[in-house]
């Protein structure tokens, strides 16, 4: 099983349920684990594997769309990623939003997704 990993991706977007918050925008950390059978891959080029740079444009592009909720922007994301890279057997992302409109709230409050797939 191999692992391609994207930690602490920083995007400032429009997300959120309160009112205010789709003007105003906030920033988001992201981080992003995709498992991948390698099966008898002996990794010569890029094409045997998942480019983190292809996962992080899924990332960045899904966040510019502004969405209410979370869960649904990590739906999207890895629905995106399986159906780019059939092969992915397991995907989690969690979405932080670091400024959240919670009066006294020190820290990060977000979601964690996690499917894994049946072939």
């Amino acid at each position: 099983m191999i692992s391609i990993e994207l930690h602490d991706i920083r995007i400032f977007a429009h997300h959120g349920v309160y009112v205010g918050e789709d003007q105003m925008g906030n920033n988001f950390s992201v981080d992003l684990v995709v498992n991948f059978d390698e099966g008898s891959t002996h990794f010569e080029t890029l094409t045997d594997t998942i480019n983190y740079e292809e996962l992080f444009e899924i990332v960045k592009q899904r966040m510019k769309v502004d969405t209410p909720l979370l869960e649904r922007i990590a739906e999207g994301i890895i629905r995106k990623i399986k159906h780019r890279y059939p092969f992915v057997t397991e995907a989690r992302i969690s979405i932080y939003k670091l400024q959240a409109a919670i009066e006294n709230l020190q820290g990060r409050v977000g979601i964690t997704m996690h499917k894994k797939f049946e072939d």
